[in-house]
């Protein structure tokens, strides 16, 4: 006869991987088992406990509720693009009927005011563009080598920046400029060897990291095609 430790079936050790591998080779459990489900609870930080029933019920209206969200963000940002694009069409226009560089630098301006910001301003790195003097935009140009320190701090690897910039390098890209509070910066050039685009507000909080560029995107790949009609490449 054994001893009583052979007549011991031997105890198997479940959690939670155990359990969810049966399940998972067990589909119809639940089936088999409906009348326990419909009893079982299960632990609620409100209401102490709820049945395993209801539980479901709460993840798949929580499930709805964050679809429901997500759709209503992609509508709003869907109905953003559509008016970015307008906008983007009535610059392209409004730049390309301009009839000096000087014309269209203020059409730039004027389109940057009507939105509410302080202005719009493009600087042309010097190792690019032909604008030494006795050209009339020397005013333009700023050295490559002198704006990089910035774009390491600033961009990094991408060509947009959204924020503050400090006395130096406001003196650097705006130095006519007042009461600057925040700037959207991109870069043009397929390298951003041409130069920078500048957009400013007085309001410190305009522009934060994060904000969508699609707009600063497509302004800094149109505009030195449009540079080009007054000022030559290097």
């Amino acid at each position: 006869m054994n001893n009583l430790d052979d007549q011991i079936e031997p105890v198997i050790a479940l959690d939670d991987d155990s359990v969810m591998q049966y399940l998972l080779h067990n589909p119809d459990f639940f089936i088999r088992n409906a009348r326990s489900v419909e009893q079982m609870h299960v632990p609620h930080p409100v209401k102490g406990s709820i049945s395993l029933v209801e539980w479901q019920l709460g993840r798949q209206r929580h499930q709805i509720a964050q679809l429901e969200e997500e759709i209503t963000l992609l509508m709003e940002q869907a109905s953003i693009n559509e008016s970015l694009f307008g906008r983007m069409i009535e610059l392209q226009a409004t730049l390309a009927a301009a009839s000096s560089l000087q014309d269209m630098l203020n059409r730039l301006q004027r389109w940057a005011r009507s939105l509410g910001l302080a202005g719009a301003n493009v600087r042309l790195f010097s190792e690019g563009w032909r604008i030494g003097a006795p050209s009339d935009f020397t005013h333009l140009a700023v050295s490559r080598s002198a704006f990089e320190s910035m774009r390491i701090q600033r961009l990094g690897e991408t060509p947009h920046y959204l924020g503050g910039l400090n006395g130096p390098e406001l003196l650097l890209l705006l130095p006519q400029a007042k009461a600057v509070g925040s700037v959207a910066l991109s870069l043009m050039g397929e390298q951003g060897e041409l130069g920078v685009l500048i957009f400013s507000s007085r309001d410190p909080q305009h522009y934060q990291p994060g904000m969508g560029t699609v707009l600063l995107d497509q302004l800094a790949k149109m505009l030195p095609g449009l540079l080009e009609r007054w000022i030559e490449r290097v």
